[in-house]
């Protein structure tokens, strides 16, 4: 058996996000805690009172979900590590959670991250004015059906397929009237759904770009090193060694789709079969099954499957 370790995005938070984690015994308690305060000394701001505490509301606003999500898989990470877990044998992380596995890997350092993804966040709230842009999944209809409704329904806007997380399902954004005109086209041509979500921004459409140009600036005073364990990239669905290729890929991340189909079954043609979900949630694991056969996705939702699933290797 081999398996991969991957690290949810914005999406996974929730209200009381790391309250499975508290029934840990005090020693690994303090290990997730650690984390916590560790990135809160960082932002100036506490971020597991946020995690306990915070209203969906809160959780909700992107300067606060992508720190948050970034060290809540990080603190997950270290427990698994702590109590003797093996590491895998590849990395990945959906959009933000890529910032996850690049510090697993040993190529971001933690502290660093912390700073990269609050200031990502701040910069792709700021790209698009606040409600001209946003998002919907589309379910039941394939790439090439997709891709039509969007440029039908572009008209002069921008509506772009943005994160293809399983056959079935994948995630539009652009410009709000754009996006509203391709839902209808996309039931047109026989979706089985079409939902808005309820995000603040457009991500990883073309209109992301000018984040992606401050991210680019900041990115290039941020130390990276080589990754100790492989880490598939949204972008490419590449491993890359070289720091400033990693540094491309982030970049570039910003405003170009996740191609989380495709990393899913590349991580089955390197012969994983298990596809571990580090971090608050479960919604990579259940993705997982649905993109390919012969894999299978697990969820570290809580204290009690850290425990259970130590004998991975």
């Amino acid at each position: 058996m081999t398996f991969a370790f991957v690290f949810p995005g914005q999406g996974s938070q929730s209200v009381g996000m790391m309250a499975a984690y508290r029934d840990a015994a005090a020693a690994d308690a303090a290990v997730v805690r650690a984390t916590f305060a560790e990135a809160s000394g960082v932002l100036g701001q506490d971020l597991w009172q946020m995690a306990a505490e915070g209203s969906a509301e809160t959780l909700a606003q992107t300067v606060n979900t992508q720190p948050l999500m970034l060290t809540a898989g990080i603190a997950v990470w270290r427990l698994w590590r702590e109590k003797g877990g093996k590491p895998p044998a590849v990395l990945a992380g959906h959009s933000l959670g890529e910032y996850a596995a690049l510090v697993a890997a040993g190529a971001l350092d933690f502290q660093d991250a912390v700073l990269i993804v609050r200031l990502r966040a701040q910069a792709m709230q700021e790209a698009v004015p606040l409600g001209a842009g946003a998002m919907a999944a589309i379910m039941g209809l394939d790439d090439d059906g997709i891709a039509a409704a969007c440029a039908e329904a572009a008209a002069g806007e921008v509506v772009e397929a943005v994160n293809f997380n399983a056959i079935g399902q994948t995630v539009i954004a652009g410009h709000k009237t754009a996006v509203a005109r391709a839902m209808e086209a996309c039931k047109a041509r026989g979706a089985k759904r079409a939902v808005a979500l309820p995000v603040s921004a457009p991500f990883h459409s073309s209109l992301m770009l000018p984040a992606a140009l401050t991210l680019k600036e900041k990115l290039a005073g941020i130390p990276v090193h080589e990754p100790k364990i492989p880490v598939l990239n949204n972008v490419d669905v590449a491993s890359e060694n070289d720091p400033e290729r990693i540094r491309d890929a982030l970049v570039r991340q910003a405003h170009h789709p996740v191609r989380w189909v495709e990393i899913i079954r590349r991580m089955a043609a390197m012969g994983v079969t298990q596809v571990v979900e580090c971090g608050p949630g479960k919604v990579l694991a259940g993705l997982t099954r649905r993109s390919t056969d012969n894999i299978s996705g697990i969820a570290l939702a809580d204290f009690a499957q850290v425990e259970a699933n130590l004998t991975l290797e």
